[in-house]
């Protein structure tokens, strides 16, 4: 019979022989150029700006306004007033 603390020094010893392996090398793609031109990611356009970069920038913004709102919010429901501040009638 095996005790606990034998298997967890087992299991232990078992990972770190599995990190300790060499990791097999990667296989890339050739270094050379490809035949095809200009941005792959857009359609047939050519280089430059990729999407919508003026819808990305207005929702980063709102999501910023709608986290300050809700922090406020937050921090005016749950403050309790302390020995020094009056309280409000």
């Amino acid at each position: 019979m095996t005790t606990a603390g034998s298997r967890v020094r087992l299991a232990a010893l078992a990972m770190a022989t599995l990190l300790l392996l060499p990791a097999p090398p990667a296989m890339g793609a050739e270094p050379s150029a490809s035949a095809a031109a200009g941005d792959p990611r857009s359609s047939g356009e050519g280089p430059g700006l990729v999407g919508e970069p003026l819808l990305a920038i207005g929702i980063v913004l709102a999501i910023a306004v709608i986290a300050i709102v809700v922090t406020s919010v937050w921090v005016r429901v749950t403050s309790r007033p302390g020995p020094d501040t009056p309280r409000r009638p």
